[in-house]
């Protein structure tokens, strides 16, 4: 007997899961026809789909079969629909027991012996079928590992169309099937490739930008640093990844949805380190922000949530790439709109940039430099003020003396660095806890009058401060957020002079009129 089929399956708007209906009708007539706003991968699901089901052993019904994907205002695209749709056909056939058919969300694409391959979203769809309330979810292996930490429920794995079959029939023990979850993060892979992370006990000299990097990572601040050829930014900047704390249960969740939806999971289960991003400064505005011609993908800077956007030559970067980073740095999200789409995705990462001073990049190391004060002025000058003003923390860094590099150092170790940074983001989570923040870089003025304080002297200090350095509002409430960090390294309460002058002298930027200032260099 032949019947309309429904089977329940997802698509990813973003890091959110919607549901998506396939509809399966046999009626009289010839044919196969697909509906719904499927683009050209959908389409071909269906050759796919009918060569999958006959190397099973299955026949296709000599009927006009109407595949229906609904909503069907909602532009589908990718191969995850090839599963259900292949159910569909069986089900509204007769040929296979559909007991528990309605009870699972079901993605995945087959191959033409029918096995069944991983798709993007894992983590979205497990999320969603919990919200609608449904028995659980069943995915490709390798797409279903990426979900399994997400909840304890039913995520089932699967290999091929055959094992789907058994779970929709509701009719024999499936638990071999079953993927089971966790909260133990510790076991998870990092979002860190390995021999990016440099550790800060190999990096010789530098100091004064090794706190500079601490205060960043303890804070959540932005830096940039600027210095000649071998002066260690790009060291320093893969340090950074080390010292930085584990994400918390919900910060991994965050990231772990848009690197599922990105299909850069991994098949892992949920991130547990802070991931570690590092596009070349040449990169388009689509690679950086997010796009693509079959859907919109996250971007590096969504990539970077939570974690670190490591930008290299910052003064080469085009224009319009440096701009793009403007608002997302304010709003810690980044909406990409297409002529079709519009997308939402997470971007609260901390931007780590580095820079030549000048275009031969050795102004200030002697007499190296060749490049005229006018070159010198217009190099930096690419940096807006409104950048640089969403730039908390500012290195100018020189090359390590001789001495420095042939000579036993002892230098602290990232781990010895990563316990303050612990212990300061520890306080501010304490801090934050019913603020919907986590770090002093994430506080508005409503945050800065409730959590920073200010007695007279340091209030007078600051006043005396702006005045001469010409600051902007943001920049000083930028002082004062850097100010709040130094004191929690500290253990502090109050924030004191001490805590300000330091973060003041974070922003030399700010009061070089040129770059032949002395106070620069």
């Amino acid at each position: 007997m032949l019947m309309l089929i429904n089977i329940h399956s997802a698509k990813c708007i973003g890091v959110q899961a919607v549901n998506v209906t396939v509809e399966v009708d046999i009626s009289s007539g010839i044919g196969i026809h697909l509906v719904g706003l499927a683009d050209a991968a959908v389409k071909e699901s269906l050759l796919r789909t009918v060569t999958a089901l006959q190397s099973l052993g299955f026949r296709i019904p000599g009927k006009r079969i109407v595949i229906n994907l609904a909503p069907a205002d909602i532009h589908k695209s990718g191969s995850g629909y090839d599963v259900p749709i292949a159910l569909g056909i069986l089900a509204a056939s007769g040929q296979c027991r559909w007991n528990a058919l309605g009870d699972y969300l079901i993605m995945g694409e087959l191959g033409l012996d029918g096995t069944v391959r991983p798709v993007p979203g894992a983590l979205p769809v497990a999320e969603l079928s919990v919200s609608d309330g449904r028995k659980g979810c069943i995915l490709p292996l390798d797409s279903a590992e990426d979900a399994a930490d997400y909840y304890s429920g039913h995520v089932y794995g699967v290999r091929s169309l055959t094992e789907v079959l058994r779970i929709i029939s509701g009719e024999e023990d499936v638990s071999d099937l079953l993927i089971r979850g966790g909260d133990n993060l510790g076991k998870k892979a990092s979002g860190v490739r390995a021999g990016e992370i440099v550790d800060m006990a190999q990096i010789v000299g530098q100091e004064g930008a090794k706190r500079g990097v601490e205060i960043a990572a303890a804070g959540g601040h932005n830096v940039i640093m600027i210095g000649p050829p071998g002066s260690g930014k790009s060291s320093l900047a893969k340090a950074m990844a080390g010292i930085l704390p584990p994400m918390s249960r919900e910060e991994s969740l965050e990231t772990s949805k848009i690197y599922s939806v990105a299909g850069l999971c991994g098949h892992r289960g949920l991130m547990a380190e802070r991931p570690f991003r590092a596009p070349h400064y040449s990169a388009s505005i689509p690679a950086l922000i997010g796009g693509g011609s079959d859907g919109i993908l996250p971007g590096e800077i969504s990539l970077a949530h939570n974690g670190v956007l490591f930008i290299d030559e910052f003064c080469e970067a085009p224009k319009k790439v440096v701009e793009a980073l403007r608002g997302p740095i304010e709003d810690g999200t980044i909406t990409v709109s297409r002529l079709r789409n519009k997308v939402t995705y997470p971007a609260s990462f901390m931007l780590v940039a580095a820079a030549n001073p000048c275009p031969c990049g050795y102004y200030g190391e002697g007499d190296r430099c060749r490049c005229t004060t006018g070159q010198r002025l217009n190099y930096l000058a690419r940096l807006s003020g409104p950048m640089m003003d969403r730039i908390d923390i500012q290195l100018w860094m020189h090359a390590v003396d001789a001495s420095k590099l042939t000579g036993r150092n002892s230098c602290e170790s990232t781990a010895e660095v990563r316990e303050r940074v612990v212990r300061a983001r520890e306080i501010q989570r304490e801090r934050f806890a019913s603020d919907g923040i986590y770090t002093n870089a994430m506080m508005d003025n409503r945050l800065i009058d409730k959590y920073c304080p200010l007695d007279d002297a340091c209030r007078d200090y600051l006043r005396r401060t702006i005045e001469s350095m010409g600051l902007s509002a943001r920049a000083c409430m930028r002082i004062i957020r850097i100010a709040r960090t130094i004191a929690d390294l500290e253990g502090s309460r109050d924030i004191s002079i001490l805590h300000l002058s330091e973060a003041t002298g974070f922003r030399f930027m700010d009061k070089a009129k040129t770059l032949d200032r002395k106070s620069v260099v």
